[in-house]
């Protein structure tokens, strides 16, 4: 059963190492918010590198890895990537975590390979699932090829091969990330609100998000070029503007989802939340780049903790529900989950703001909070994610 479907592990290893990597790094950062000497655990990659590396290109990794395996044989018509064949991929991301964690008792060459593995066997597994379907669902091909590309980056300035490449490869990862929120937060805000609206008016016959595709295709266009030019010259003021650009059509695109009708519903205001962040985090970047009196690791924090951490939770928990034939309404717990993942973005954002003198203490709390958050996800999905769905949908 919980190899059945690639959301089943994914979702729960994802949801167990938010909270593992997040107390392993506040015990690595200890009560005066510098890394330790001595790590809490037997890794020898830096400390800010190890806690980028492992929030984007693991935690953040598998909930994309269990979000393409459940999405692409919908897409396709096709069966999905089960059994033994799942446990092996499974175990491959498995392996790349135990293979950084314990870095500093195994040859560089090693970890690298143990950790680069996951995606190119994920890639054979989504095209086997793609091939022959919409073409345009390819996209997600080339977006699993530039994570791994940015994965090579890091380790190859681990293993002497490259200077200073690591930032740059987390960098790239991160804006990757930002685009498959566009994409599919694109996708999915705007139908689960539309189904919202309409199972609360069923009288009303027109449609209340009426589509707009020419912003739609505008914001994806903008954080695209975005990605793609901060390769080129990273950092400035026309990568500011192009930021401030991309926050200016999604913020216009997030407000035509109208997601003050479903204030009523957590399972769907949450998306609403995950998106706000993007937009938020796009704007706080582009004002730093301008030459504005902010820092670009604020908006670093907005799109990690608050888009990323919002996002990646509220997709999680829908289509845990949603694929085990159970009613898309989360309980109480997962309500104060979603609020403990605003709690941890305000901490973690606007303390440090606020009251800089207090800043250690805000980002402990940030980072209390945000493990509460999917320690409470873990808890209330384990049960979902491994036993048997309400509907016979597998």
């Amino acid at each position: 059963m919980f190899f059945s479907y690639g959301f089943r592990p994914f979702f729960l290893f994802a949801g167990v190492y938010a909270v593992a990597g997040m107390a392993a790094w506040m015990a690595w950062l200890g009560v005066q918010g510098e890394a330790a000497a001595s790590p809490p655990l037997a890794t020898d990659f830096p400390p800010f590198l190890w806690h980028a590396r492992e929030m984007l290109l693991g935690y953040t990794l598998a909930v994309v890895a269990g979000f393409l395996l459940t999405a692409s044989p919908s897409w396709t018509g096709k069966p999905p990537i089960r059994g033994p064949a799942l446990a092996v991929l499974a175990g491959t991301w498995v392996l790349g975590r135990l293979a950084v964690w314990f870095s500093a008792m195994v040859p560089a060459p090693w970890v690298a390979v143990a950790d680069l593995a996951f995606l190119p066997v994920l890639f054979v597994f989504i095209y086997r699932t793609l091939a022959g379907g919409n073409p345009r669902h390819y996209v997600f091909l080339g977006v699993l090829a530039v994570l791994f590309a940015a994965n090579v980056i890091v380790h190859m300035e681990r293993l002497g091969m490259t200077q200073d490449t690591a930032q740059a490869g987390h960098g790239l990862a991160l804006d990757v990330f930002i685009v498959l929120i566009a994409v599919i937060g694109g996708r999915v805000v705007p139908a689960f609100t539309r189904n919202a609206i309409r199972k609360a008016n069923p009288g009303v016959a027109a449609d209340p998000l009426p589509p707009r595709p020419w912003l739609d295709r505008l914001s994806i266009l903008s954080v695209l070029s975005l990605l793609v030019a901060a390769q080129i010259t990273p950092g400035g003021t026309a990568i500011g503007w192009l930021a401030l650009t991309a926050a200016l059509l999604n913020g216009l695109r997030l407000m035509g989802w109208q997601g003050w009708k479903v204030k009523d519903q957590p399972i769907a205001w949450v998306l609403h939340l995950g998106y706000g962040w993007l937009v938020t985090g796009l704007a706080v970047r582009g004002w730093a780049l301008a030459g504005g009196d902010m820092a670009e690791t604020t908006a670093l924090h907005v799109l990690t903790v608050g888009a990323i951490g919002t996002m990646t939770l509220a997709i999680m928990t829908r289509a845990a529900l949603g694929h085990t034939g159970r009613d898309l309404k989360v309980p109480p717990a997962i309500t104060l989950a979603y609020l403990l993942i605003l709690s941890a973005t305000v901490l973690r954002v606007g303390g440090p703001l606020a009251a800089p003198d207090f800043e250690n203490v805000a980002i402990v709390l940030a980072g209390v909070s945000w493990c509460l958050a999917f320690g409470i996800f873990s808890v209330v999905f384990w049960p979902i994610l491994t036993g048997p769905g309400v509907e016979s949908r597998e």
